[in-house]
């Protein structure tokens, strides 16, 4: 067979992607290698969320062009999100680069690899499915994927939003939503190969189901029919936007035993006239509610979030709401980043008012206010035992596994390696937390093979 070497930048919606590529390619004869260098397919999977992102890929894509000139029948390709937004000026910036196609290309990925061929010229395919709703046709026969204990799922695409600063309704298109059938289908099939905990993904995962279906389906009402599935044992989603989470998602936390007491719910500012600017089209006081009313169902759901600092025209006291609001909520752990304008987006338009000094320095501080927020969170947990998926053996020299508990918080752990596997769900007691990682051990119930499921779960 041939080889492919597939190489990932970005979020799990471009994790799942490359997942689909590599099963598309392997039946069309490829399969994955770790070397590039004895691959007769490169392929690289591109974000364009923030423009270091970028800058890096085209690093990239400079130091695989020797590569290329060394062997100049390998076909080296580029796709995702910056391939999507660059289109055919990524050929003329690098014009030793053979294919660039856009997340809408996925599905195609072995025609266009075979138009290359054909025509032994560059192909660029940017052009969106005109289909309302979004399909992931099912491939049967052998597959290369293991999904081990974990594996995402894809079930909506695209953005609606079109805040101010986003570019992935530009990269990804409109809002596409699967239908809940053949989802539950993939998830039975990931589950009959090994899968104990499903992450649906989506840019904005809980607008699933507002329209493109032929038979409707709430995000809600898809969580108890995917909760039903058997051999599941535990359920997430991201990522999830303010402004479509609803009281009936809130009850299903309340009501689903493997759901997951976990929430990502981007707020990207504390402020509420930033948040206008950003046309996140929710207030901090409606951002606080749900949180409330999430902490009222499970009070020991964890909170992570994504923040934005240095806007444009951001104030001092507008910046200091936002580590305000952090103080507030107490998030587990937050994704911080300054502020960068993207392609397309109307806040590259707006003036820049904050200087790159004053951005790093908020930066730094929203940076070391959430370390101090996460090492307390993580000392309160010292001591107690925790419910663990293991995930795979550890690679630090000190523990035997690594997994992740309900409320996503890392966990390295020793353990017996004759009695646990991963995909066990097992009982570890918390002796030291550093950063967003717990450290501990497994604690072997007598009389049982595996270990049992922790007294801190939900019931």
């Amino acid at each position: 067979m041939k080889q492919v070497y597939l190489d990932t930048f970005g979020c799990q919606m471009n994790v799942a992607d490359t997942d689909r590529m590599e099963l598309l390619l392997f039946h069309s004869g490829y399969i994955r290698t770790g070397e590039v260098q004895d691959a007769d397919l490169v392929l690289i999977n591109t974000c364009s969320i923030r423009d270091k992102a970028e800058q890096k890929i085209y690093s990239l894509a400079k130091n695989l062009k020797p590569l290329k000139e060394t062997n100049p029948d390998m076909i080296l390709g580029f796709t995702g999100c910056l391939a999507q937004q660059e289109g055919e000026r990524f050929l003329e910036k690098m014009p030793f680069v053979d294919l660039v196609i856009g997340p809408d290309g996925v599905e195609h990925i072995v025609q266009v690899i075979k138009d290359v061929k054909d025509k032994k010229l560059p192909v660029v395919r940017t052009q969106f499915d005109t289909d309302t709703n979004y399909q992931i046709p099912e491939l049967s026969g052998e597959t290369p994927l293991n999904p081990g204990p974990t594996a995402f799922v894809n079930i909506i695409k695209g953005c609606d939003k079109f805040c101010t600063f986003c570019v992935v309704p530009f990269t990804r298109g409109r809002e596409k939503s699967r239908e809940a059938e053949e989802i539950e289908q993939e998830i039975k099939l990931l589950v009959s190969r090994g899968a104990r905990e499903i992450i649906l993904l989506g840019q904005n995962v809980n607008a699933y189901g507002k329209r493109g279906l032929k038979q409707p389906v709430p995000f809600h009402e898809l969580l108890y029919r995917i909760a039903s599935i058997p051999g599941l044992k535990r359920l997430r989603f991201i990522t999830s936007h303010p402004k479509d989470f609803t009281r009936e998602c809130i009850t299903a936390y309340r009501d689903i035993d493997i759901l997951a007491n976990h929430i990502h719910l981007p707020v990207q500012s504390g402020n509420n006239r930033i948040l206008k600017e950003m046309r996140r089209m929710h207030t901090i006081e409606e951002y606080i509610s749900i949180i409330e009313e999430l902490k009222a169902v499970l009070p020991d759901i964890g909170v992570s979030t994504d923040i934005i600092v240095g806007y444009p025209s951001e104030s001092e006291s507008e910046f200091e709401d936002t580590l305000s609001l952090m103080e507030k909520i107490k998030f587990n752990n937050s994704y911080m980043f300054s502020y960068s304008s993207r392609p397309n987006t109307p806040a590259q338009y707006f003036p820049d008012l904050v200087s790159q000094s004053v951005k790093s320095d908020r930066l730094q501080k929203t940076i070391q206010l959430q370390k101090r927020l996460t090492l307390e969170q993580g000392k309160k947990i010292i001591g107690k035992e925790i419910e663990v998926l293991v995930e795979s053996e550890s690679f630090k020299n000190d523990s035997d596994f690594r997994g992740r508990n309900a409320q996503y918080w890392s966990v390295n752990f020793t353990g017996d390696k004759r009695q646990i596997v991963p995909g066990d769900m097992v009982k570890v007691i918390v002796e030291d937390a550093t950063g967003h990682v717990l450290k501990g051990r497994a604690l072997l119930l007598k009389g049982y093979k595996k270990l049992m499921v922790a007294a801190g779960s939900k019931t």
